[in-house]
């Protein structure tokens, strides 16, 4: 396979363990992923959940100096949780000692949310028009899920709440991108004029990202600026086609890139067998559901002990669990390579939770030696 494979490394809590356990996970499948010929390690944002990854440019820095080689950053920096200069001057932070190594990958997902929360507030429908399960070149695209139900979760509003000042309004997607190029390039203009400079931050040798997860503002405004774009078939799996074709369709060339730039994100969990694969796998719609629902993320369950997951509960996250890559190394980079094509991603990120760290490092590994990353076949 000629298409690189990277790691989406979400810190997953399993239950009984601890967020110290999860994040010398991350260090550990980070320095493995390396030696194995991963071409970059990524890791999420998320906020009062049973993970672990809630504070990405300290994680990246842990991970950079953890590492030696592999390019490391977030999928994605959530600018709705952020102001511009807090996260230049991290990532500048983290640039300054491992420079040219680090990815800033941004998102509007906290935006996206707000505004989200305000349309069902208002009694206007979310976005999203019905339609049918399909397959499209051996690719399962689901019918789109209705996140109105969640967006009303009082959970979801509680964090929503903790993680800005009251009153504190972020501004437009592509106003705070806008500032965060600006920051780091040493253009950056008060609406006085007044020019301000980010040390560490300016100048800093970041590659920087927009994530989406459908046709929106965020694969519209990295095509706009010429900026490499990821597309989540992992979170969103039902608009993946339309985000690509959007960010497509808007790109421009730039000083960064002559022509667009996808990565395209998959959960996997690949063993030894199928039947291996689908027992390691058996409580990742436990694990969706609690997200799903509006609990929150628990802690990732013991398929050992895990009852079996209701009817009424899995028809909640059907279309993650149909969406997911369970199989041998064989059956998954089949299910991939059918996923590049469709895509036509340059790139792909694999992003994959097992009960079990070892389980989730063989995970890896096989996927690895089966897609023929350059370092295992010298090795």
């Amino acid at each position: 396979m000629t298409v690189p494979l990277s790691v989406l490394d979400l810190s997953p809590i399993s239950e009984g363990s601890t967020a110290r356990d999860a994040l010398r996970n991350s260090l550990d499948l980070a320095r493995s992923a390396e030696s194995w010929g991963y071409k970059r390690y990524w890791v999420a944002e998320h906020h009062f959940v049973g993970v672990a990854s809630s504070s990405p440019a300290v994680l990246v820095g842990l991970i950079a100096a953890a590492t030696n080689t592999i390019r490391v950053g977030s999928a994605a920096v959530l600018l709705g949780n952020n102001t511009a200069a807090e996260v230049v001057e991290a990532f500048g932070t983290v640039d300054a000692l491992y420079p040219g190594r680090i990815d800033l990958g941004i998102g509007r997902s906290g935006q996206r949310r707000v505004e989200a929360l305000r349309a069902v507030a208002a009694g206007k429908t979310v976005p999203g028009a019905p339609r049918e399960t399909v397959v499209r070149e051996g690719v399962v695209i689901p019918a789109p899920f209705d996140i109105s139900g969640l967006l009303t979760s009082p959970r979801l509003q509680a964090s929503l709440e903790a993680l800005a000042f009251p009153g504190a309004q972020a501004p437009e997607f592509e106003e705070h991108v806008g500032e965060i190029l600006a920051l780091l390039n040493g253009t950056h203009r008060t609406r006085d004029g007044i020019e301000l400079h980010a040390s560490p931050g300016e100048g800093a040798d970041v590659e920087v990202w927009v994530f989406g997860s459908s046709a929106g503002p965020s694969a519209e405004l990295a095509g706009k600026l010429g900026l490499p774009f990821g597309a989540n078939y992992h979170v969103a799996p039902s608009s993946t086609l339309e985000a690509v074709q959007a960010y497509r369709a808007a790109f421009r060339p730039s000083d960064t890139l002559a022509e667009p730039y996808v990565v395209v994100s998959a959960d996997v969990v690949a063993a030894e067998d199928d039947a291996t694969a689908r027992e390691l796998a058996s409580t990742f719609g436990h694990w969706a559901h609690s997200i799903r629902s509006g609990a929150g993320a628990i802690p990732y369950p013991d398929p050992a002990t895990a009852l079996p997951l209701p009817e009424r509960e899995r028809a909640l996250v059907e279309d993650r669990l149909i969406t997911q890559f369970v199989g041998s190394p064989s059956t998954v980079a089949d299910r991939l390579e059918h996923l590049q094509k469709l895509t036509g991603a340059d790139e792909l990120v694999i992003t994959g939770v097992t009960h079990s760290h070892e389980d989730r490092l063989r995970s890896y590994q096989l996927l690895a030696r089966e897609w023929g990353l350059p370092a295992l076949l010298a090795a």
